[in-house]
């Protein structure tokens, strides 16, 4: 099992005392479970790793976790939502990073988890910002069958909004480059990191740009200002030019 990772902080120790609170098994050796996995969770390692320092197998862990289901997930996630918001306390613009997250389960199967009626991961779609170097967590939603990308990236955006930032530029991740979501999107004129392998321009442009999805008729297609700009880039002493694209809407 692996679980998500915290934001850093100075202070481990008082995050974990935190934490500690929140998730209350009962039962024989339920503080020992609570331990592995804020422990796992804020070095960002397995269960399997960490149980021994606590006393308690991995299989225990694995039967606490299946009788308390996603709740053991989505507190440690809401956590880190918490954390984030003191971080970015002051804050009113962001840029705002739209992406899958899997948190992987190696026990049964369990009814109920991600888009399937059972399976072995819990599915989300994250937003998330940086700020200082840190990755910081704004919201999450958990990915329930026959939930659209659209969907997702709408109760996602909304919950960022709620908070009272302004998104200034955002990124989606491979898979929410579709139609329906770039227009519901396109309604807010963001500016949208993508990139150039979607849309196919591997040079300098500045010019209007039309979404070609074979699943939707051309007067369903999105228009978009595209920018594509070079970076120089050096690895290992060598110097290369690398495409990044970003789109616009067309007013």
């Amino acid at each position: 099992m692996v679980t998500p990772g915290l934001p850093h902080q100075n202070n481990i120790q008082q995050i974990g005392y935190k934490l500690l609170s929140m998730l209350n098994f009962k039962g024989k050796k339920g503080e020992e479970v609570a331990r592995t996995l804020i422990s796992a969770c804020l070095w960002n390692d397995s269960v399997e790793s960490k149980s021994r320092a606590y006393g308690v197998s991995p299989q225990t862990v694995t039967n606490y976790v299946e009788k308390q289901g996603v709740e053991v997930i989505e507190k440690l996630l809401e956590s880190a939502r918490k954390i984030s918001l003191k971080v970015l306390k002051g804050v009113k613009e962001i840029d705002l990073s739209i992406d899958w997250t899997t948190k992987i389960w190696y026990g049964r199967p369990v009814g109920g988890l991600g888009s399937s009626e059972e399976g072995n991961s819990w599915n989300y779609a994250t937003a998330t910002t940086k700020f200082n170097g840190k990755v910081l967590l704004l919201a999450f939603v958990t990915q329930v069958k026959g939930m659209t990308k659209e969907e997702i990236v709408k109760a996602l955006v909304e919950q960022v909004v709620a908070m009272g930032f302004k998104i200034r530029l955002m990124t989606l991740d491979a898979g929410f480059y579709t139609i329906d979501v770039l227009n519901f999107v396109s309604q807010f004129k963001y500016v949208i990191g993508v990139p150039v392998g979607d849309v196919k321009v591997y040079q300098e442009f500045d010019g209007e740009y039309e979404t070609n999805s074979k699943r939707h008729r051309r007067d369903e297609q999105v228009k978009f200002r595209l920018l594509v700009y070079s970076k120089e880039k050096v690895k290992r002493k060598r110097k290369t030019l690398v495409y990044l694209g970003l789109l616009g809407i067309v007013v």
